[in-house]
């Protein structure tokens, strides 16, 4: 059995209100065609995902609420960790590793920096920063998410709206 994740950044939110809360931030209008973007791509390319788990911040609730409606998935169904905002590399680990194993193909929205730490920490390509909306996959041969962090690492790609 294979498990794979999907670690995907928030797409770019919004400085109109610079009174606005970090946590109330919402997308701007390229956030959210590039959210729009981004999903069509995962579905050209047929990368399943069973789970959506995001951050409640409003610029990754927004994001994962795009991605989706894309996969015919409504709000409902995606589960909010406050824990996702503002994660480090260990909350990433610590979120995994409690997935249900019923789900094989999990997607996580959250932010900067602690995606692009944690991604850099998998294997695959190094970033500088995880760009806006950028999605980062990895697998692993395992059948229990608890196995992830100690589980061989097989990148499967990076995409991101400007590549």
């Amino acid at each position: 059995m294979t498990k794979t994740v999907l670690l995907i950044r928030h797409a770019k939110s919004s400085w109109d209100s610079p009174s606005a809360k970090d946590f109330d931030r919402p997308l701007n209008e390229r956030g959210k065609r590039d959210a729009q973007t981004m999903a069509e791509r995962m579905i050209k390319k047929s990368v399943p995902i069973d789970l959506f788990v995001s951050s409640p911040a409003l610029r990754a609730k927004k994001t994962a609420e795009a991605f989706a409606g894309f996969f015919g998935r409504s709000p409902g169904e995606i589960l909010f960790l406050p824990e996702l905002y503002h994660a480090s590399p260990e909350v990433f680990n610590q979120v995994i590793a409690a997935m249900d194993d019923r789900y094989n193909h999990v997607a996580i929205f959250s932010h900067n920096p602690g995606i692009s730490e944690f991604v850099n920490g998998l294997g695959g390509p190094r970033l500088d920063s995880m760009p806006t909306c950028g999605v980062f996959s990895v697998s692993v041969a395992s059948s229990q998410w608890k196995e992830f962090l100690s589980a061989e690492k097989k990148f499967l790609f990076f995409d991101y709206p400007k590549a």
